[in-house]
Parts: structure tokens; sequence; C-alpha cells
């Protein structure tokens, strides 16, 4: 009986200690700025600024940069993001305009290069924001040619969104889930360009990010291993449309049931892409937008590649449908 007592008592001290321990942890990550990191070392490097990666690096952006950070006047200064759920708390992205005080005119091009690649800024600060790991190099220095191009939306502007309000989720998940991407140990090439399939995937994988919204939690993504994301493709992440609505991703994999297998021709599929229109004429909701900016052929080897991803069984008509009645 006694050593029963001395067990119980060892383990109430045990349970006390880690209450205390995580306890104290949660007070720190409220009362403290979000997570940052120690400087990092940045590469030596210098981009050209040719046309080419200049138009490249535009087409990029068109589909990263203009839908986080555009304002009204299509300048990269920042502004409230509104379709990421409330829990994150008031999250504003930043100004990356030229400007050398409020936007990014004093970074170097490896400091750029080093933050697209891992999330982390030239003064150890973390990025709420996608990163892009799995893009080629080429392409990186194309984005970083066109933010130091002449062109409109990049030219210095002092004007900025207020600081982020993030929440204690935001905090916590940024010390447990949503951590920094480890920056490349070897090259990264672009795709054979013959191969439609595999151009598919780095389509909608590295550059235009499709699996980060319609895999089932856009929190849980495997960024260097993109197809083991749990629910890969299949969708189910929560977002808000223009009036503030929940809105689910669409689950695009070939599904027969659920996902567009049997619904969507390849032609159907670059309109809905570039149009925002679905094969019975209704309109993609908000935050899907068109993307007119890529080819039928990119759009197209995106529906090559899907084709190939695992099915997923995911009804998302009817989930949308349940929460539509549970706010009524």
């Amino acid at each position: 009986m006694k050593t029963f007592k001395k067990v119980l008592k060892r383990v109430g001290l045990g349970l006390g200690l880690l209450l205390l321990l995580v306890g104290g942890f949660c007070l720190y990550v409220a009362l403290t700025p979000m997570r940052s990191y120690d400087p990092p070392v940045t590469p030596d490097m210098k981009v050209d600024v040719t046309d080419a990666r200049v138009r490249r690096g535009e087409f990029i952006a068109q589909l990263q940069c203009m839908a986080c950070h555009a304002d009204n006047d299509n300048r990269l200064t920042g502004k409230h993001m509104t379709d990421i759920p409330d829990f994150f708390g008031k999250v504003y992205s930043r100004n990356i305009t030229q400007d050398k005080e409020k936007g990014i005119g004093n970074w170097t091009d490896g400091q750029l290069y080093y933050f697209l690649r891992t999330g982390i800024r030239p003064n150890g600060t973390t990025a709420f924001m996608p990163q892009y790991n799995l893009m080629a190099d080429e392409d990186v220095k194309s984005v970083i040619a066109w933010l130091r191009s002449d062109r409109f939306p990049v030219q210095p502007s002092k004007q900025e969104a207020p600081p982020a309000e993030y929440s204690f989720i935001s905090k916590m998940l940024v010390w447990t889930i949503i951590t920094p991407s480890e920056f490349p140990k070897q090259p990264i090439s672009l795709p054979d360009s013959a191969n439609k399939v595999a151009v598919g995937k780095y389509l909608a994988t590295a550059v235009a990010d499709c699996y980060g919204c319609h895999s089932a939690n856009f929190l849980d993504l495997d960024k260097l291993n993109p197809e083991r994301t749990n629910g890969y493709f299949g969708g189910g992440s929560e977002f808000k449309d223009h009036d503030g609505n929940p809105i689910l991703s669409a689950n695009l994999t070939f599904d027969r049931q659920t996902g567009i297998g049997g619904k969507y021709t390849r032609e159907q599929f670059i309109k809905a892409v570039k149009m925002g229109v679905r094969p019975d004429g209704s309109l993609l909701r908000y935050p899907m937008e068109p993307r007119p900016s890529m080819s039928d052929e990119e759009v197209g080897a995106i529906y090559d590649y899907l084709k190939t991803v695992p099915h997923q069984s995911n009804n998302i008509a009817q989930k949308q449908a349940e929460i539509q009645l549970a706010q009524k």
C-alpha cells in the first residue's frame, strides 16, 4: 500500500511539473512577439535583371504576391488579409515595394533569396506566408528580378498596413507547426518542358501552391514532400468568401463521386482556372480567383498531373451545405 501511495505521489508530482512547464511555455508565447531566429547567413549573390526574368517573375507574382500584398492602387504596400480565419487574429501583409524604409529596398539579393526559400527575414523574424523551398533556382531569381524591376507594383511607397495583431493561436502555431523551411542544400532545376505531368506537378506544388489550399488543412502541409500531405488535393481547407462566410476548398482529385473525375474535361478545367467559370456556367467563389496569366498549356499540364494524383473521397458540397445549415 505504501509503495502504491509513493507511486501515486510521484505521478502526481510529475503531472504537476508537466502542467507547470506547459503553463509557463504558454505564458511565454502569449507575452512575447512572434517567434524569431538568429539573423541568417544569406548567400552572397547578385541577380541579373533581364527582360526574360522580369516577365517570368511577373507571371509568378500574379499567382502569388499580388493577391496578398497589393493595395487598392495595385502597389505592393500590404493589406488586411480578410480571408484568413479569425482565430489567427488580424493579419496584415507587409510592404514589399522598393522603398528603403518601409519596404525591401535595402535588402540584398541574397537576403531576398533566403527569405523566399525559408520565410526568415534578414533580422531573424518570420513571415506568415508560403515558403518557396521547392521552386527552381531560376524562378526564385526571376521573382527577385521582378522585385528589382521598373514595374509599377514594386515602385517605392511609404504606405504600409498596420502591424499584425496575432492571436495566441497564431503564435503557438509558429512555435509548433508553422516553422521555417530548410534552405535547399542542392540546386533545384526547372522540370523538363516536354514532360507535361512533371510541369503540372511543378506548377501545382512549387509555383502556384495549389496543393496548399486544396488539401485537408493548409496548416498541415508536408512542404518538402507535398504528396505526403494529409488529404493531398482532396480539398477541405476552410477560408472566407468576400462576405466573410466560411468556404471550403474543392476536391481536385479525379474521384468520380466527390472530385472532378468525369465532371471536367481538360478544356473545361482550363476555362475554370483561367476564367473562373465552371462547366455549368456558375462562377467560382473567392478566394479562388481567375488565373488569366496562365497559358492553356500550363493549366492543361496541371490537369494532366491531377489525373495521376491518388483519389480522395471527400464530399465538399455536402460539408459546405452542413456549414451553411449550422449558420442559420
